[in-house]
């Protein structure tokens, strides 16, 4: 477990959501070389196999927002990076970041970090009572369809975006990057596909890869980052009877996971 609590204020804290991607997905791209990004920043070159907390995109950002990332997929007692001051919790150890406050976006706020939000999917996109909830959360945040699931360059766009406020704000920050690319619909990331599947998700997440060097660029040259990649949960394409997520299935509950620290350039 890394020292959270150590690194904060100290480091920036980012954390990327690649929306929908499933487990087994994440681990075949690997093999097959085609995220190769990824694939420098994972600790001895694998992902970890988590459980979500929640089985579609809200859920599991209200989960994570108030400390409860997924949690390694074995038996155990398994101490938390983050975690809200609460009596009896058995998962807040000694390198624990606790806090006071009802979320992490406002304790990093109040310990000076500047809150930026950029999406993503429906429900960062600010249109609905609903959409805004999530976004609520943070000082700023932004959306635009160029960064929504029907615009196949979307992880383009929202490292574009995520870099140029990142670029623009002087104090620390905590960044919550929710990549749309990996969401249905995906087939188009395949010419000539019509449905979605694993095969066309993967495709998708090759272009989540291809934009990660200029985020993780910008936020080297920030100083140290503690950084935290997972999605907030998988996604069903027909295996037992089941398509897309918010239902009880292995492949929903199961994500890639992995934390590490970018150390800075200054």
């Amino acid at each position: 477990m890394l020292p959270v609590r150590d690194l904060i204020p100290q480091a920036d804290v980012a954390l990327l959501t690649i929306d929908s991607l499933r487990y087994d997905v994440a681990v075949s791209a690997l093999d097959a070389g085609e995220t190769p990004h990824l694939a420098a920043l994972l600790p001895g070159g694998v992902w970890e196999k988590r459980h979500t907390p929640g089985s579609f995109t809200f859920a599991a950002h209200q989960a994570f927002l108030a400390g409860f990332l997924p949690t390694p997929a074995a038996p155990g007692r398994h101490p938390r990076l983050f975690a809200a001051q609460f009596e009896g919790s058995t998962s807040t150890a000694s390198q624990t970041f606790t806090f006071a406050e009802a979320n992490l976006p406002a304790a990093l706020a109040a310990r000076g970090y500047r809150t930026v939000c950029v999406g993503g999917v429906g429900f960062f996109n600010g249109r609905t009572a609903l959409g805004q909830t999530l976004p609520a959360m943070f000082q700023e945040a932004h959306w635009s369809p160029a960064s929504g699931v029907k615009n196949p360059a979307s992880a383009a766009a929202a490292v574009r975006a995520a870099v140029d406020r990142l670029r623009a704000i002087p104090e620390r920050v905590f960044l919550l990057l929710n990549f749309a690319a990996t969401h249905t619909p995906t087939h188009y990331y395949l010419p000539g596909e019509r449905r979605d599947s694993p095969e066309s998700q993967r495709a998708a997440l090759r272009t989540v890869d291809a934009a990660l060097p200029l985020l993780l660029d910008t936020l080297r040259e920030r100083g140290p980052t503690l950084l935290i990649v997972c999605a907030d949960h998988g996604t069903c394409h027909g295996e037992d009877g089941y398509w897309g997520h918010r239902v009880a299935h292995p492949l929903v509950w199961t994500v890639p996971y992995m934390e590490t620290v970018l150390e800075g350039d200054i």
